[in-house]
């Protein structure tokens, strides 16, 4: 988790978005961040993927929180990438293939606001790029897309249970599945 730190309490930790030398961040929300963060970690041209919570109003939020739906925290994964291998526009490409962006506060089973599909932007260039990635997968889907674009929000990293869950666990990934072009 490089930049990242980790919680050593029960609570949430809050991380820096400014990227390293070299690298640029993208921060997502689509469903249960353990399989979001599994895909993008096998991506080539991913540095890290970071599983937390943003878009809140509550300071430190724990899993235990954010699940009350009461926060306003949407589970994320913070990906950095080096952009001469992978644009920013094929991190976001990468996002709407691996769930459905139709589903409102939901993925599967899955069901609350912290389960929302959402991209948090750090600049202009991102919110234009996440719009066209949109748009381009709109035909794809019968029920119109569901994404939120909004500007980027203080990231706090998840409990140390939460990163790099299928890895830890052993289990299979089963939240989301990436699908082809």
């Amino acid at each position: 988790m490089s930049d990242a730190t980790t919680a050593t309490n029960a609570a949430a930790t809050p991380v820096s978005m400014d990227a390293k030398p070299g690298t640029e961040v993208a921060l997502v929300g689509a469903g249960c961040f353990w399989g979001v963060e599994h895909i993008f970690a096998e991506q080539p041209g991913i540095l890290d993927a970071v599983s937390g919570y943003s878009g809140g109003h509550v300071d430190n939020p724990t899993y235990k929180q954010i699940c009350t739906d009461t926060t306003g925290h949407a589970e994320v994964v913070k990906v950095s990438f080096d952009p001469a291998k992978i644009s920013y526009e094929q991190v976001i490409d990468v996002f709407f293939r691996l769930h459905d962006p139709t589903q409102i506060n939901r993925q599967g089973p899955d069901i609350g606001t912290q389960y929302r599909s959402v991209v948090y932007y750090y600049n202009e260039e991102q919110r234009a790029a996440a719009e066209r990635v949109k748009l381009k997968f709109g035909p794809r889907f019968k029920r119109p897309i569901a994404t939120a674009v909004e500007p980027a929000k203080k990231f706090y990293t998840a409990e140390d249970y939460h990163q790099n869950y299928y890895v830890k666990t052993g289990k299979e990934p089963y939240c989301h599945i990436l699908r082809d072009e």
